[in-house]
């Protein structure tokens, strides 16, 4: 292998270690409520991915976390599809890189004067409500970005929330989407967590951690108990009533109809004077009656904020200057080493607890054995460590100053301290791994993925329960979830008859999964719920993938050759085939009828295409899935590279900037006609 194949595997390595853990801390920070990492350890990690992405496009794949936002609803709720996604801030950290953010403004419309709007970053749970004809008909929260999920009458217990549009000088809209944060003030959480010790109930760590704890009940008598506030920043969609031509006016236009929009915004003409107010509202962050972690900073004119565009889930025209975090200083008690699904050993730090920002920590993760080395972390160093906001912080320096002597460097294990299998590492790659593939750590990490939500999501299976089967001898691989003894296990303590013929009839009902969840599930190293839906579209059965060449699977548009390879070698190997063999004996559906293939060849094959309106055929979470089953790229913002919008009843602003594009506007009998019915649903094909 040659030395810069030996860079390119390396650097793979370390961009699939930084988007697993990522998506790990998204699942606990989106999904459980429950952080188990800092701030500042999550921006520094997102932040090394994307950097090392503009390094190595070819590296790029659609499920990386820098290409979404955030993770999958949690169930109990009923999923709402956000009209327009819901995306994600880049951030700043500093004035240099606020400096560069608007001269990357200025490269990309030379000659544009700007206006910004600053306004503070509230630290809650993101949320967006739907009022039609001026009536609040339904809410929801960010979810992934573009499903979230339906928390309508939590949303109505919140005295924030107006239930009807005041009367204003504008016009009640037949639609509007207002987007904004659900938070806590600082006392009503401080109140909040006395009365739940008082009770004997857990407390929550944070305002934040509460907001999101509290809303997202399934009970909203429980809801309506919690000290919940409500803080509008931004106009998601208006239909039927002429929309704002600017963010200042948005907001007025919010406020008149009754909202709480975030307070002090200003509206400043360069970026000097955008720094200056960060600044400001630095220096009053701790006296604010709320959380805040940063500032954001959007450019004031929807027009310019059309032509500047977004790039990969981040719009151009708006950044966040966080915070510096928070630091403290503690003692490295102990280093300890998990094994992950892959077989990774994961070494963690177990710190002597101290309190960061009103938070007691304990922990910290290392990554890997280059970083420990890197930093010269050893058990009994005295460390700076640094948080904002949660619980896991990070290691940002070694004192060494303060050594005495009896401090002891850390080794790697080479053996694994979970089955005592030798470890190894390859050349070129940052993590050790266990060599033994039947290793009960790896099986059981590999069985709590298999049952996770985005792959085969089998309910009420949850970790402490698969760890106890496989140390039970029970399971082996994935194929034996669907061969247990459930007379066996109705007779462990603990379970019974009722809780195992729960269990075994959500296992029954996984094997009619989809295509995507099943290969997703399987975790194939580099391939997640993006990738596996490519992969299912492209092949449409398990059995022509794992039949595939490299170059067929090199061909599927959005993979790559790192992943390509990665699917290609998985399937190679005997044991994975014996298992899929295993679960197809099982009655496991290998196959995926559900989903027509992405048509490429189509008339709407790689064009951008906008929806706008009212649709009378079909809904427009179902024009959009049609659309994209074209191959059409569905955006929700019309510019110059927009090939089509399609207009229904009551089109609004986006067709008036369509046709001052230029842009062709077709009609909704036009769509039905250029789909056809093959790819249309039920009821759009029977008109």
């Amino acid at each position: 292998m040659s030395e810069s194949e030996l860079d390119l595997a390396d650097v793979a390595c370390r961009i699939d270690d930084l988007r697993r853990t990522i998506d790990h801390w998204n699942y606990e920070y989106y999904v459980l409520d429950r952080p188990s990492a800092t701030d500042a350890e999550y921006d520094a990690a997102l932040r090394e991915l994307r950097e090392i992405e503009q390094r190595h496009p070819e590296l790029v794949t659609p499920e990386s976390p820098t290409q979404r936002v955030g993770t999958t609803p949690q169930a109990g709720f009923a999923q709402i599809v956000h009209p327009l996604p819901m995306l994600s801030l880049s951030n700043v950290y500093d004035e240099a890189e606020l400096r560069a953010w608007a001269a990357r403004l200025d490269r990309i419309l030379p000659g544009t004067t700007f206006a910004f709007v600053v306004e503070p970053k509230i630290d809650g749970l993101a949320v967006a409500l739907t009022y039609v004809n001026g009536v609040f008909d339904h809410g929801a929260t960010r979810g992934d970005g573009f499903v979230g999920e339906d928390i309508t009458q939590n949303l109505r217990t919140i005295k924030t929330v107006p239930l009807r549009l005041a009367a204003s000088a504008s016009p009640i809209p037949a639609r509007l989407e207002a987007r904004g944060e659900v938070y806590m003030r600082k006392r009503d959480f401080a109140a909040l967590n006395e009365r739940l010790e008082r009770d004997g109930a857990k407390v929550f760590m944070n305002p934040r951690n509460g907001a999101a704890g509290s809303l997202r009940q399934l009970d909203q008598r429980i809801t309506a108990s919690r000290p919940l506030r409500l803080f509008v920043y931004q106009i998601g969609y208006v239909e039927g009533a002429s929309e704002p031509t600017t963010h200042w006016d948005a907001l007025a236009m919010l406020r008149s109809f009754g909202f709480d929009t975030t307070p002090d915004p200003a509206l400043l003409s360069s970026i000097d004077e955008v720094w200056e107010r960060c600044n400001w509202w630095q220096e009053r962050r701790d006296a604010l009656p709320f959380e805040i972690d940063g500032v954001v900073i959007k450019v004031n004119s929807f027009r310019q904020q059309e032509e500047l565009g977004f790039v990969a889930r981040d719009p151009r025209w708006a950044t966040a200057y966080k915070f510096p975090a928070i630091q403290q200083v503690t003692k490295v008690v102990d280093i300890i080493v998990n094994v992950g699904r892959t077989g990774t050993l994961n070494p963690l730090a177990i710190l002597d607890p101290v309190n960061i920002g009103g938070v007691t920590v304990s922990r910290a993760t290392l990554h890997n054995e280059d970083e420990i080395a890197r930093k010269d972390i050893r058990i009994g160093d005295t460390v700076i460590v640094q948080r904002a906001g949660d619980v896991i912080p990070q290691i940002v320096q070694v004192l060494t100053d303060r050594r005495t002597g009896d401090e002891q460097p850390f080794h790697m294990p080479e053996v694994c301290p979970v089955c005592g299998a030798p470890t190894h590492r390859e050349p070129g790659e940052a993590m050790r791994y266990c060599t033994n593939v039947a290793c009960p750590a790896q099986l059981k990490q590999h069985i709590h993925h298999f049952v996770g939500r985005g792959a085969m999501d089998i309910s009420g299976f949850g970790e402490k329960l698969a760890d106890r089967f496989v140390d039970l001898g029970m399971i082996h691989d994935v194929a034996d979830l669907y061969r247990l003894d459930w007379n066996a296990i109705a007779e462990l303590e603990g379970l019974g008859e009722k809780s195992a013929t729960n269990l075994r009839q959500a296992v029954d009902a996984s094997k009619a999964q989809p295509l995507a969840r099943l290969i997703n599930a399987l975790g194939i190293r580099h391939i997640g719920e993006r990738a596996a839906e490519l992969l299912s579209d492209r092949f449409g059965s398990l059995d022509a993938l794992m039949n595939a060449s490299l170059d067929e699977i090199g061909a599927v548009p959005g993979l790559g050759p790192v992943l390509a390879q990665s699917v290609y070698d998985f399937f190679q190997e005997p044991r994975n085939r014996a298992v899929i063999d295993k679960l197809r004996e099982a009655g496991v559906q290998l196959a995926d009828g559900r989903h027509a293939p992405i048509d490429h060849d189509g008339p709407l094959a790689g064009k951008s295409v906008v929806l706008t309106g009212r649709l009378t055929t079909m809904t427009r979470s179902e024009a959009e899935a049609a659309l994209k089953r074209a191959g059409a790229n569905v955006s929700g913002t019309v510019s110059k590279r927009t090939a089509i919008v399609f207009a229904g009843e009551d089109a609004g602003s986006k067709a008036d900037r369509a046709r001052e594009l230029g842009v062709t506007i077709k009609s909704e009998g036009e769509l039905l006609d250029l789909l056809g019915a093959g790819a249309l649903p039920a009821r759009a094909a029977a008109q």
